[in-house]
């Protein structure tokens, strides 16, 4: 750093102003030796404040030196510094900064400041207060997100700076930056530009051989338009390119809007439209859309393809503090199927490229105050792009009505009315939708055929009652009814031999009643161990709870009531069928005239359903704790474990339903882990039909002497260790030396006397002593790596593992045993994430399957904090995504494209933004 000028050496008595020797019109000294004086020329209109904390020295040439913290205001301008001279008689400033001998550094260096908003930062300045000019040495002003630093700076009248060896960089080490736009000359504008000759990079010191001509570099504290700068580069199927060319337009406070292209040079072009818009307290949202023309390969040879693509994605929602009544949101993405296999921004990005299916949706809310209506709206889309299919819904609407009791007296005397208690709620809802229609012929559909338009009208009525005190009866019934508008008969035509289907439109009500009644209760059970056989035990008892329940579900046959007003469900025809020997015979095939929709079914329908759920828990504590004041331990052996089922009074044939079990097994410290396990069985043995193929039949297994067939089970464990966990495992707990329990008396002495009492200490505040000291052992404790000389706490790291393991049937048939064989597939997936040192960070996951024997796709990522820079890489060593990314560039948005990018998909080897 260059050295400031030293002070003058005292050739002429100094005169130090005291308050003694000031004149009578003169202000006195304050504390920190300050002084105002008048007007010392005729150009100058207002008073000089001096200050210092140290000492104000004036020479009798006219010269005052300000040590220690000096400042001075004038006007607007504010310049404090530990050093400061003052020439009355030339109206010149001076100030530099201290050098401090033991700790080698320099101290109070000045800080120049004019306005609110203009300040800098040197090492020592020259400043006229006459002409406002100054010249500074290492000037640091800062613009934006940049710093302006220059070795020699000359300040004009108007505050435009004049630079010489200057520097541009947003990197806030101002001593060492660790890079910088070198400026050979450049004129600044505070607030507005920097506008410099010749500029080139340096890097760690390095000049690279990365220049231009001239740069201009525009400030602005609000908003602005300006051009988006492209990136170009070289793709091996499309050519070269520009990326990413356009516009920025600063339109309001509100909303912005982006418009950028790419253009390849064989024929790819897209256009990309984005805007933000914000509204405090109301909404905010964003809109992307893009159009794309992707050309790849060469026109007239066999790997020649032409494909039009469409994207476009919305995002809204609306602040809660807006409307306390009424919502809208929409998060809409949609695209053409092949947007992302042709989009070369996307096809390298493994999450994008696997995306099998999409959904918009747009809601709408409206709540309707002191009253229990709401109202609500929707669209949505669901995509499939793996064969370019589309299921809308536009729009969809919900009528509900909130719980309400219809039988509640509104001026209730005495005891709750049984009926009292039912509850009535009310649900209407319905849409105009398509399923599964092709992208293509979306736009060519026929609203009376291929759009489908339903409403449905759903009634509960339920209540809760306790029977007995100690069991919960809830019955319910529910009233279901829909609107269609379309219904479909079929036909066989024996000319034609194939299916003909007749649409009718009109007016189609399907409906339905459902009734339940369900009980539950739990039951309390307690063993106490045999204290003669146990008597150092610390078990207190273990408890085991049951909680039992049965649900009745009925469902009446209406289809005589439904069949006399002409609201038959179902339909039939006759089908020719050829048997093995040759011969035709017609076969009835009963279809739906709603196809794929909810209709009711056919009969009575009347089942049982039950579960049974079990916990079992330990209550332990310290037998040797007299005193009964130690807090027991609750210990969770089985969390749960539950066994379900049911049976259909009115099948005809297989009854039952499969037995399913669970259980959750919590895991104490310091694992802490709940491990969940499920498994289906089913209670009826396979035959074989008049074909040979393999058919649950009504042979239940223990008709047969066998236990019921296990269908399968699944879980997964997922556990993460990182420097804590290991603490933890492998750390000892030893007491801190300066905590030390004191009651203020010494607990060991029988006869020890209260020192605020004089009298000798009682039992009772010997047990709450002991109590409290536990207590404070308890939470002052601290843990000591006692694993190895390596503290893990120096590199942060962290290894998550996740274990999928499913036993279940396969798609495999034994005919000897007469089951399907079972398959064990389990696989391990893990992601690491380790630091490397300061600022590096590598991160992978991968995936390995033990029954394919094979890895799944794996990632390796790197990332290089380099202060004001990053560099990252992205390695995909195989798979159908194999590829690699490289990148590194300023942080800073306003330099974002002072970057470095290389990818697998690039033919050349360099792909450089210089902007």
């Amino acid at each position: 750093a260059p050295t400031p000028a030293p002070a003058p050496v005292d050739t002429i008595p100094p005169v130090v102003l005291s308050a003694d020797t000031l004149p009578t019109d003169s202000t006195a000294l304050s504390e920190e030796d300050s002084l105002k004086l008048p007007p010392i020329s005729d150009q100058l209109d207002a008073q000089i404040d001096y200050t210092s904390t140290d000492s104000l020295v004036m020479w009798g040439n006219g010269t005052a030196f300000l040590h220690g913290k000096g400042d001075i205001k004038y006007k607007e301008i504010n310049l404090t510094a530990d050093y400061i001279r003052v020439k009355i008689d030339s109206s010149t400033i001076y100030a530099a900064g201290v050098y401090d001998s033991i700790t080698d550094e320099w101290t109070g260096r000045p800080v120049f400041k004019e306005g609110e908003n203009d300040s800098y930062n040197s090492y020592e300045m020259s400043y006229n207060i006459k002409t406002k000019k100054a010249f500074v040495r290492h000037v640091v002003a800062e613009e934006g997100e940049g710093y302006i630093i220059a070795d020699k700076t000359k300040i004009m009248e108007d505050g435009t700076m004049m630079l010489a060896d200057g520097k541009y960089t947003t990197c806030d080490d101002h001593e060492h930056p660790h890079f910088y736009l070198n400026l050979s000359k450049a004129k600044m504008k505070t607030g507005e530009y920097v506008a410099s000759g010749p500029v080139w990079l340096v890097v760690g010191d390095v000049p690279l051989p990365l220049a231009l001509p001239f740069a201009f570099f525009p400030f602005t504290d609000t908003y602005s338009s300006g051009l988006i700068m492209p990136t170009f580069g070289d793709d091996q199927t499309r050519g070269m390119y520009l990326r990413g060319l356009g516009y920025y337009f600063a339109l309001n406070d509100y909303f912005d809007l982006e418009l950028t292209g790419d253009i390849y040079s064989r024929g790819t072009w897209s256009v990309q439209a984005r805007t933000k818009y914000r509204k405090r307290y109301k909404f905010s949202g964003s809109i992307s859309a893009s159009y794309r023309n992707d050309i790849i390969g060469e026109k007239g040879m066999p790997d020649y393809s032409k494909n039009t693509n469409f994207a476009l994605q919305w995002t809204h929602s609306q602040d809660t503090k807006a409307n306390p009544y009424s919502s809208f949101s929409a998060s809409v993405n949609f695209s053409t199927s092949g947007y992302n296999r042709s989009n070369i921004n996307a096809y390298y990005n493994a999450t994008q490229n696997s995306e099998n299916t999409k959904s918009s949706t747009i809601n709408f809310t409206q709540r309707f105050p002191d009253s229990p209506w709401s109202l609500s709206m929707n669209a949505s889309v669901n995509q499939r792009t793996k064969d370019s299919t589309l299921s809308l819904t536009l729009p969809n609407f919900t009528i509900s009505m909130s719980q309400i009791y219809p039988f509640k007296r509104k001026n209730p005397v005495g005891k709750e009315r049984w009926y009292e208690k039912i509850t009535l709620r009310y649900n209407a809802s319905g849409g105009i939708s398509v399923r599964n229609i092709k992208e293509k012929e979306l736009f060519h559909s026929n609203f009376f055929r291929d759009w489908q338009t339903e409403v449905k009208h759903t009634i509960p009525m339920s209540a809760s009652f306790t029977l007995f005190k100690y069991i919960n009866v809830s019955p319910s019934i529910n009233y279901n009814e829909r609107w269609y508008f379309q219904r479909i008969d079929q036909s066989w035509d024996d000319m034609q031999n194939q299916l003909v289907r007749d649409t009718t439109n009109g007016f189609y009500r399907v409906w339905d009643v459902s009734m339940s009644l369900s009980a539950s209760t739990k039951l309390y059970g307690f063993f106490i161990p045999s204290r003669k056989l146990f008597p150092n035990s610390r078990v207190d008892r273990f408890r085991h709870v049951l909680t039992p329940s049965l649900s009745l579900n009925y469902t009446p046959d209406c289809d005589p009531i439904r069949a006399k007003i002409d609201h038959n469900y179902y339909g039939t025809y006759e089908k020719p069928v050829t048997t093995m020997a040759g011969s035709v015979v017609y076969e009835t095939v009963e279809y739906s005239r709603f196809q794929g929709r909810s209709v009711p079914g056919r009969g009575n329908v009347g089942s049982l359903s039950f579960s049974l759920g079990n916990n079992l828990e330990m209550k332990i504590f310290n037998r040797k704790d007299t005193t009964g004041k130690e807090p027991t331990k609750i210990i969770s052996l089985i969390d749960n474990f539950s066994i379900s089922g049911g049976y259909n009074f009115m099948a005809d044939s297989m009854n039952w339903s499969n037995f399913n079990t669970s259980i959750r097994i919590k895991l104490p410290k310091p694992l802490n882990y709940t491990i969940n396990l499920s498994g289906s069985w089913d209670p009826y043995l396979y035959g074989l039909n008049a074909s040979g193929n393999p058919v649950r039949t009504n042979r239940r297994c223990w008709q047969e002497g066998k236990f019921l067939h296990f269908k399968g089970t699944s879980t997964s464990f997922s556990y993460t260790f990182n420097n804590e966990v290991f603490r933890k495992w492998f750390g000892k707990e030893k007491k801190k030396k300066d905590d030390v329990f004191d009651p203020g008396w010494d607990m060991d002495d029988p006869y020890a006397v209260d020192p605020e009492t004089g009298e000798l200490i009682t039992d009772e505040q010997r047990e709450e002593a002991m109590l409290a000291k536990k207590e404070f052992e308890k939470n002052h404790k601290e843990v000591v790596d006692d694993v190895s000389d390596w503290d893990f706490a120096d590199i942060p790291w962290s290894l998550t593992l996740n274990y999928n393991i499913r036993y279940g049937e396969s798609n495999i048939f034994d005919y000897e045993k007469m089951n399907y064989k079972m398959r064990f597939t389990h696989n391990l997936s893990a992601s690491i994430s380790l630091g490397l040192g300061k600022g590096w960070k590598a991160t992978t996951s991968l995936s390995y399957d033990f029954y394919a024997k094979k890895l799944s796709n794996a990632t390796i990522n790197v990332t290089r904090n380099l202060h004001c820079w990053t560099m990252s890489g992205s390695f995909v060593p195989f798979g159908p995504f194999k590829s690699y990314t490289f990148h590194i560039g300023v942080n800073a948005g306003m330099l974002s494209d002072l970057k470095y990018d290389k990818t697998s998909a690039d033919a050349t080897n360099n792909k450089v933004n210089w902007w």
